[in-house]
This record gives C-alpha cells, sequence and structure tokens, in this order.
C-alpha cells in the first residue's frame, strides 16, 4: 500500500475536531414574564411614585420652606376695623403673647430693676399728639403696628431692647415687611437711645445707614436692640439691629443724631412722653399711698 493512500484512510477514519471556543449546547433565553406581570410592576411604581409626591406635597403646604413663603406667600384677610369686637380680642391676645415671649422673659431675669427699666412708649402721649404722629397714630391699629412697643433700657441709657409686634399690613412684597418701614422704626428706636444722652434731650437724624441682612416676615415678633457708640457735645452715633425672635439679625443699622443750635427753645417733654420714660421714684411712692388709701 502505498504512502498517499495510507494518509487518505487515516484521515478519514479520524473523528472530526471539536472546536473548544463554541458552547456545546445552545444558551436558553430567559423566560419573558407574562404581560399581566408587567402592568402589575408598572400599577406598582406608579402608585409608590403618586404617593410619594402626594405626601410631599401635603407636608410643603402645610409647613412650607422659607423661601417658597416669600416667593408665593400665603394670602391673608385684611386688618380688622379698630372698633370691631374682634379687634379688641386681637389686640389682648397680643399683648398676652408679648409677655410670654422667651427672650422677654429671659432679659427681665437676666436684667435686673436696678440696671434696667421697662416702659410702653405712646401711652402717656395725649391723644391730640398721638393722631398725627406716623407710628403712634398712622401706622397703628390691627395688622399694622398693633400695639405700642415694650422698652427694656438701661437706666444709664446706654443700651435698650425694643420689642415690637409688624402685621400684614405693613408689607411692600406680600408677607414681608417693608423695608421703609423698617428704617421707620430703627429711626425711631436709634433716637431714643441718642435723644437721651444729648444735653437738652433734643435731637434730628443726620445720618442714617442700613444695611438688610435677611426678609423680616409679617405678623411676628421683632426685637431692636441700640446701644449708644460715641457723644461728643451735640453729636451721638448709635447703632442697632433689628432681630426675630430666634436671634437672626435681619436688619442693620447705624445712625449719627445731633442736637440743633436752637435746642433750648424747643420743649422737649412731647418728645419724652413719645419716647416713655422711667417713673421717678416719688411719682411711684405718690401712686401706692393713693392706691392704699383708697382700699
Amino acid at each position: 500500500m502505498s504512502t498517499s493512500l495510507f494518509r487518505r484512510i487515516v484521515s478519514t477514519s479520524r473523528p472530526p475536531r471539536i472546536s473548544r471556543s463554541r458552547p456545546l449546547t445552545t444558551p436558553v433565553p430567559p423566560p419573558v414574564p407574562p404581560t399581566s406581570s408587567r402592568i402589575f410592576r408598572a400599577l406598582r411604581a406608579v402608585s409608590a411614585v403618586s404617593t410619594i409626591a402626594l405626601a410631599t406635597y401635603t407636608f410643603g403646604a402645610l409647613y412650607p420652606p422659607t423661601p417658597f413663603t416669600y416667593i408665593s406667600p400665603r394670602a391673608a384677610p385684611p386688618p380688622p376695623d379698630p372698633d370691631h369686637p374682634d379687634s379688641h380680642a386681637y389686640l389682648a391676645s397680643l399683648e398676652e403673647q408679648l409677655h410670654a415671649l422667651p427672650l422677654l422673659a429671659r432679659h427681665r431675669i437676666e436684667g435686673t430693676d436696678d440696671v434696667w427699666y421697662e416702659t410702653r412708649p405712646y401711652l402717656s402721649l395725649p391723644e391730640e399728639r398721638r393722631a398725627n404722629n406716623l407710628t403712634a397714630g398712622a401706622l397703628r391699629g390691627p395688622g399694622k403696628l398693633a400695639m405700642p412697643p415694650l422698652v427694656r433700657a438701661r437706666k444709664d441709657e446706654s443700651e435698650s431692647w425694643i420689642f415690637i409686634h409688624v402685621g400684614r399690613g405693613l408689607c411692600g412684597h406680600d408677607g414681608i415687611v417693608h423695608g421703609g418701614l423698617l428704617a421707620t422704626l430703627l429711626d425711631e428706636g436709634l433716637a431714643r437711645v441718642a435723644i437721651m444722652n444729648l444735653p437738652e434731650k433734643i435731637g434730628v437724624t443726620a445720618k442714617l445707614c442700613i444695611n438688610y441682612r435677611a426678609p423680616t416676615r409679617a405678623d411676628q415678633f421683632i426685637v431692636l436692640k441700640t446701644r449708644l457708640v460715641e457723644l461728643k457735645g451735640r453729636k451721638a452715633i448709635v447703632s442697632g439691629t433689628v432681630e426675630d425672635m430666634d436671634g437672626t439679625v435681619l436688619v442693620e443699622a447705624t445712625a449719627t443724631f445731633v442736637q440743633p443750635k436752637y435746642a433750648k427753645l424747643l420743649s422737649s417733654s412731647s418728645i419724652h412722653q413719645a419716647m416713655g420714660e422711667p417713673q421717678p421714684k416719688t411719682e411711684v411712692v405718690e401712686v401706692v399711698s393713693i392706691q392704699s388709701s383708697s382700699s
């Protein structure tokens, strides 16, 4: 047998080679879930998303984030008529809230009576003068400056804390107190410290610089903290802040007040009545004696 014939016989008798790179079995595709199961999954996902969205919307509506209250404030009813019985109940409620403020309560404890005194401006101002006063008359009433401020002042007149309630009727942007109104309150609060330290107890605003740090929400109590910075003859420099009850600084200000050269010709009694002064001890003794005799 020839060599070539032998090679042909051997090659045909060998089993075919199997490629190792290919699998021996064909992969089976995963089973396709039924159509009803996929629909159920989709409905369950939509239900979960809807529930989360509804819960988020409800929570946001009840407790909206502060930036949203600035962008889209809630509508408020107009201020009631000052002579309406609801107005008297509203003022009584505000007075209770004022004396229950934790900040005021702490200051009354820490600021002892031998260093600080307390007064309510405008209360002793005659009605004919109060009617033509901006903050005591035109801006007074429910929804505006509903109640006289409460002043806690040092007896040396170097510092004061003034608690004020600002209503919804004092807004520029709805829900935000007008910046001009805050400037007015600061001008009067800073003037009180300055005037009490000037020689003739009379002064006018020469310069007022204001830095607005954060929006001031309406319908809340704020506190004006003022202090004397420098006193030179007929000029007094004072500084102050407007803060909320959490201590957030809303407005910063500095001001210069000067005593006019003709101050001695003017009467300062009405100014002091408007600002509020501590009662002399003699007056307090007289009041006590009158009350005891009448009882």
